[in-house]
């Protein structure tokens, strides 16, 4: 399994032969300038809520590659009004198995909201199972306690993905709380840097996950992680 990086939330997971897009914020990220949207691959296009720094990109993406987009009830019909022909509509706490493993649709605490100013359902976060490993996708989330709850039902957590831009989400500090309760050891950040209210120092993040006795994986964009069939999650150079 490789997890590529591509700024902000947007990342994507390359599993069981399938390549599955998180909320791709391309156009409009400073941060990804440099990258060609149009040479990245899509099958599934896996969206959190509706905020325009998750959704961005994804009508545009899905025409050109035919991806399924997995969103929201919500998320889903605005993509249809717009033309997306390819969507599934999940709600919180629903499931479905593709080919590559099952998606769980599961809870974050976030406001959502389409760019047109619409109502955007809940916001929430995936769930990812096969056979290469389990990855937790928080969306753009609080702590909340019942993540013991998740870690416990999905366990073992292969990788954790979560927000540690702080200001809109979790910062630091609540997200190694969170990869705590969720009993996962590895930790890639997302969500930080891409905007003034949500720059971190990176140096100290990592020496406070450090402490904490926790991996954290801060990946350049276009950088990779693979996590190998024994759950060991390493960072390529």
């Amino acid at each position: 399994m490789e997890v590529t990086y591509y700024g902000h939330s947007c990342f994507a997971l390359k599993v069981g032969g399938s390549s599955l897009l998180f909320d791709p914020f391309l156009t409009g990220n400073p941060l990804a300038a440099d990258l060609r949207i149009e040479e990245i691959p899509a099958d599934y296009l896996l969206v959190s809520h509706g905020h325009p720094d998750h959704i961005g990109d994804a009508p545009e993406i899905a025409e050109r590659t035919g991806a399924l987009v997995v969103s929201s009830f919500e998320v889903a019909e605005w993509l249809l009004k717009r033309g997306v022909e390819r969507v599934y509509a999940m709600n919180l706490g629903g499931k479905k198995e593709w080919p590559f493993g099952v998606v769980h649709s599961v809870v974050a605490h976030h406001s959502s909201s389409l760019p047109d100013g619409s109502y955007g359902g809940s916001a929430g976060g995936f769930v990812i199972r096969t056979s290469e490993g389990t990855v937790y996708y928080s969306g753009d989330t609080a702590l909340f306690g019942d993540m013991k709850l998740l870690g416990e039902i999905y366990h073992p957590i292969t990788l954790a993905i979560l927000p540690i831009g702080d200001t809109f989400t979790m910062g630091t500090d609540d997200a190694i709380r969170a990869a705590e309760l969720l009993g996962c050891r590895n930790v890639m950040g997302v969500h930080y840097d891409t905007f003034e209210g949500i720059r971190i120092d990176k140096g100290a993040a990592r020496e406070a996950f450090s402490a904490a006795e926790l991996n954290l994986y801060l990946l350049p964009i276009g950088g990779t992680l693979t996590v190998s069939e024994t759950g060991r999650v390493s960072e390529e150079p």
